[in-house]
Order: C-alpha cells, then structure tokens, then sequence
C-alpha cells in the first residue's frame, strides 16, 4: 500500500516544485563545473550504452 503512494503522481504534486529546483540548481551546478568536453564524453558513453541495448519489444494492448 506505501508503494502506491510513492507512485502515486497526487501525491508528489505537493513537493514538485522543491524537487524541480533543487535538479535546476543541480543541473546549473554541473553545466558550470563540467567542461565541454567532458560533458560531450558522457553523452558519447550514453549513447554508445543505448547502442549496445538488445531491443525492447512493445506489445499492444488488447484493450
């Protein structure tokens, strides 16, 4: 029954907002310390991660 709630989108609505600033400042924080090119490496590792990636097969609903 916790987990619902965790899940549950109504009930994060209330804390969203200070969640959405603290990954803002985060984010700022992270874009100022990083050079360029380091940031470019981590989105290169990203990308080639999601290459390696066997495929994901989505099923249609029988709804």
């Amino acid at each position: 029954m916790q987990e619902d709630k965790l899940n549950n989108p109504e009930t994060k609505i209330n804390n969203s907002a200070g969640d959405e600033k603290s990954y803002i400042e985060a984010a700022s924080k992270f874009i100022q310390e990083t050079s360029i090119e380091k940031i470019h490496e981590i989105a290169e590792a990203a990308r080639l991660k999601k290459l390696m990636e066997p495929p994901k097969w989505v099923y249609p609903s029988d709804d």
